[in-house]
């Protein structure tokens, strides 16, 4: 996904009369779909107890969301690189108010994984926002706006965390969709209102084969890692798929780099920040998701048949999600300014991994009450706070304003995949161990997420550190470092 060149551009962007009033509407939009599109993983427990299935595969309704969140990032970054940028994010809005409205009735598992499908749209509009704030405010207001909503992304699901844990508890898990339906619906009238038109552009060609193979390998990876199990190491299907996804992928990479205007740019790889948030992006969306499944499941999880949860409510679980969201919010705001200052934003990220690690080592040592589950995801909101506001800001000082939409869509595609894949492995790790009947997990279990999870963290930060080196430059915007191909 690359913006449209210089020569590309014909009209001048409209600058909006309050500029704080789309900052806070392009808010508000990416908290209400980062909030619907995490909705599965409170809800598990209650979805498989009304809708038949296993654990494991009620799982697979909050994987199957960010799975189309990681395709539909670049495909909408592509449309909406055209002069009908403000059509495609009204149109996703709608589009996930759908998913909430089918995923709402017992219709069926089935339909409530379309339902959870269509919602994993809204995953894609974090990039699309990044390149409104670009073009429509001062350039002395894009730096605060894309870190907004760079951390809203994660920090969204806590406002509605507890609330629709509530809902769950009171009506059902179709009143948690009927609630997401609602706010999705405000947030699509707020932009509808205040969204400014991109007139300026002009239209991009949309790389479909490149997505099909995008979309292709990664599901299939994703099938074998949670699926795996069930269908037998050995099976014809966990084989084909081993084998044919690497090689949609490896087709998918050679195709990006051909293609005139490819879906992702890969080449922006070259840019040694770039790769340092990119390969950030991938470990700290597969830990911070396999963390959020696991406290929650941690909590819900029946004590009775050998199992080392502690039986709470659904309200309980998701209310874990506060404190991740206020203190990521607030360090993305308060701490990370202050240590930007000091270090500058590249070491902000592999310390953040850091620290997200220590939170997972922590439910692996310290699991006897409810409130460790609390001081866990405590730990990881300032590990978010870190990691999570930093990525844009690298970005943005790293590249050509030409090519920030571009690598802004490419940190949001890999991110979104490290979250399919978190939420992947912690159905593997309920396949595994969790009862199917029950849901009971044992502390193995437990363990083997926690200890799985401070193992990616310290992998990303570790390559984080290794790749940003002896870099202490402030954040100030600065030639891009390019990496030398052998």
């Amino acid at each position: 996904m690359s913006p449209p060149r210089a020569a590309e551009v014909r009209l001048t962007p409209d600058r909006p009369s309050t500029q704080s009033g789309l900052t806070a509407a392009l808010v508000l939009v990416v908290v209400c779909v980062g909030l619907v599109s995490s909705l599965g993983a409170p809800l598990i427990p209650a979805i498989a107890e009304s809708r038949g299935v296993s654990p494991a595969s009620a799982q697979w309704s909050l994987t199957v969301t960010l799975l189309t969140g990681a395709v539909a990032a670049p495909v909408l970054g592509r449309l909406g690189d055209g002069p009908r940028r403000r059509e495609v994010i009204l149109v996703t809005l709608a589009l996930v108010a759908l998913g909430c409205v089918l995923a709402a009735p017992d219709w069926g598992f089935g339909v409530l994984l379309v339902g959870r499908s269509l919602q994993g749209l809204g995953l894609g509009l974090m990039p699309l926002g990044m390149a409104v704030v670009r073009d429509h405010l001062d350039e002395s207001r894009v730096r605060q706006s894309v870190i907004l909503l760079s951390i809203s992304s994660v920090a969204g699901a806590g406002v509605g965390y507890p609330i629709s844990g509530a809902l769950a508890a009171v009506g059902g898990v179709g009143a948690s969709f009927w609630f997401g339906a609602a706010v999705v619906l405000c947030a699509l009238a707020v932009a509808f209102r205040v969204l400014p038109n991109a007139r300026h552009l002009t239209r991009a060609p949309l790389d479909v084969r490149g997505a099909v193979l995008l979309g292709g390998g990664v599901a299939g990876l994703l099938l074998v890692l949670s699926q795996g199990r069930q269908w037998g190491w050995t099976s014809p299907e966990v084989f084909a798929l081993v084998v044919v996804s690497p090689v949609l992928l490896a087709v998918w990479v050679l195709h990006e780099r051909r293609v005139a205007s490819p879906l992702v740019d890969l080449r922006l790889l070259r840019h040694r920040p770039v790769l340092v948030a990119d390969l950030t992006a991938i470990g700290a969306g597969v830990g911070v998701y396999l963390m959020m499944s696991s406290v929650s499941w941690l909590l819900q999880s029946p004590t009775t048949g050998g199992g080392g949860g502690f039986g709470m409510s659904t309200l309980v679980a998701a209310g874990a999600m506060v404190p991740f969201s206020i203190t990521s919010v607030a360090t993305a705001q308060l701490l990370v300014p202050r240590l930007v200052q000091r270090v500058g934003d590249a070491w902000s990220m592999p310390l953040g991994c850091l620290v997200f690690g220590s939170a997972m080592l922590t439910m692996a040592l310290f699991r006897d009450h409810p409130w460790q589950a609390y001081l866990v995801m405590t730990l990881g909101g300032l590990g978010a706070g870190c990691t999570f506001s930093s990525m844009p800001t690298v970005i943005v000082n790293a590249v050509p304003a030409g090519e920030v939409g571009s690598a802004t869509g490419l940190n949001q595609v890999l991110r979104s995949i490290g979250y399919a894949t978190g939420a992947a492995s912690f159905a593997a790790i309920l396949a595994a161990y969790a009862d199917p009947r029950s849901g009971a997990t044992p502390p193995v279990g437990f363990d083997m997420a926690a200890y799985l999870g401070a193992a990616v963290f310290g992998v990303a930060a570790l390559l984080g550190l290794l790749l940003v080196g002896g870099d202490r430059r402030p954040a100030a915007r600065h030639e891009p470092e390019l990496i030398t191909p052998p």
